[in-house]
C-alpha cells in the first residue's frame, strides 16, 4: 500500500503533542490499539457467538444491565492498559471504584469501553470512549479518587472507537482530530481522516424524541425550530438518532450536526456520565471546530465530584449548540 500511514507511525510522529511524554503515550495508545482490536473481533462475531451476546446478569453502577460483551470490553482494556506499566489508575463506567494499577504509572484513564451496547444484538454501531490525565498525586504512591476528578480541560488526550461497517479509532492529543481505519487484510489502524473538523454548516439533529415532552421548554422550543421551513438558515434540519453515542457523534462530525441528550424530568442530571462519555468527546469536537455544553456552560469546566457523574449534554457545530443554549436562556 502506498502513502499509507499506520497509526504507530503517525504517534512515533506526533509524539513531542503530548505533553511530558517518552515514549508513555505511545504504549499508552498502543493499548488502547490492541484492546479495540480484540473487542472487534468479538463484536463482528457477535451473532455468531451465543456466549458473547446478551444480558451478563448483573447490573453497573448506574443500575444498568450489562451485556455480556461490556464485561468482556471492559476486561480487555483493563488487561491491556494495566500491562502496558504507565498507568496509575483505571476509571470504568462498568465498575464501582476506580482501579489502582501501578503506583510508578503516570497517568489515569477514564473510559466507557462500550458505549451503546443495548444496540449488540441488532447489529448496530457501537464503540470505545476514553479520556486520558496525568495523575495528581506524586508517581510512587498510591493512586486517590482526586486523582480522577479533575476538569475537562486537564484532558492530555481523549479519543474513541466505533465499531460499525469498519472499525475506527479517532483521537486527539489537543493537536487536532485524527481517524484511523482498521485494515483487517494487513492488521493495522491506517490514517484515513486526517485533521477531521465539523462542517461550516450543520444540518443534522440527534435526540431521542420519546423524551420530547419530558425535556425543558427551551429544548422543546429548539426542536421546533430545528423542524420549522426556512431555507435562509437551511431548515428544517434531518432527524438522525441511532441511541449509540459514538455513532450519533461520528456521524455529526463528518456531516455536520448536533446531538442532544437533556435533562428530564426522568433523569434531571441528564443520563449521560460526565467522565466517561461528555468530556472525552467535548475534548474531540472543540479540537475539530465544535462546541460542547450542559445548556448553560462549557462542559469541560465542570468541576466532577464523583466518579459517575452524570450532565445534560449537547455537543456538535458551535452555532447549532449557540443557538441551543439561547433558546435554554430564554425559555428555561
Amino acid at each position: 500500500m502506498e502513502n499509507v500511514k499506520t497509526l504507530g507511525e503517525f504517534i512515533i510522529d506526533k509524539q513531542q503533542d503530548f505533553p511530558g511524554s517518552s515514549g508513555e503515550f505511545s504504549k499508552l495508545l498502543s493499548a488502547i490499539r490492541l484492546a479495540s482490536k480484540i473487542v472487534s473481533n468479538q463484536v463482528n462475531k457477535a451473532g455468531l457467538l451465543s456466549h458473547i451476546v446478551g444480558a451478563a446478569g448483573s447490573d453497573n453502577i448506574q443500575g444498568e444491565a450489562q451485556q455480556k460483551l461490556d464485561v468482556y470490553a471492559n476486561n480487555q482494556f483493563i488487561k491491556a492498559l494495566t500491562a502496558r506499566k504507565v498507568v496509575c489508575g483505571i476509571a470504568s463506567e462498568e465498575n464501582d471504584e476506580f482501579i489502582p494499577v501501578d503506583n510508578d504509572g503516570s497517568y489515569i484513564v477514564a473510559m466507557d469501553p462500550l458505549d451503546g451496547s443495548s444496540n449488540i444484538d441488532v447489529n448496530v454501531s457501537i464503540g470505545t470512549i476514553f479520556s486520558v490525565y496525568k495523575r495528581l498525586s506524586p508517581v510512587g504512591t498510591p493512586v486517590t479518587e482526586a486523582d480522577f476528578l479533575q476538569k475537562g480541560t486537564a484532558q492530555l488526550a481523549a479519543g474513541y472507537v466505533i465499531y460499525g461497517s469498519s472499525t475506527m479509532l479517532v483521537y486527539t492529543t489537543g493537536n487536532g482530530v485524527n481517524g484511523f481505519t482498521f485494515d483487517p487484510g494487513i492488521g493495522v489502524f491506517v490514517l484515513s481522516h486526517p485533521n477531521m473538523s465539523f462542517p461550516s454548516r450543520g444540518k443534522i439533529y440527534s435526540m431521542n424524541e420519546g423524551n420530547f415532552y419530558r425535556s425543558s421548554k427551551g429544548v422543546q422550543e429548539y426542536i421546533r425550530y430545528a423542524q420549522t421551513i426556512d431555507e435562509a438558515t437551511n431548515r428544517p434540519y434531518t432527524g438522525r438518532y441511532i441511541g449509540s453515542l459514538v455513532a450519533d457523534f461520528h456521524r455529526n462530525i463528518i456531516k455536520g450536526g448536533i446531538y442532544m441528550y437533556p435533562a428530564t424530568d426522568a433523569a434531571p442530571n441528564g443520563k449521560l456520565r460526565l467522565m466517561y462519555e461528555c468530556n472525552p468527546l467535548a475534548f474531540l469536537a472543540e479540537q475539530a471546530g465544535g462546541k460542547a455544553s450542559d445548556g448553560i456552560k462549557r462542559i469541560m469546566e465542570i468541576i466532577p465530584t464523583e466518579l459517575h457523574q452524570r450532565a445534560p449534554y449537547f455537543v456538535g457545530n458551535t452555532d447549532m449548540v449557540d443557538t441551543l443554549e439561547a433558546f435554554i436562556a430564554s425559555k428555561g
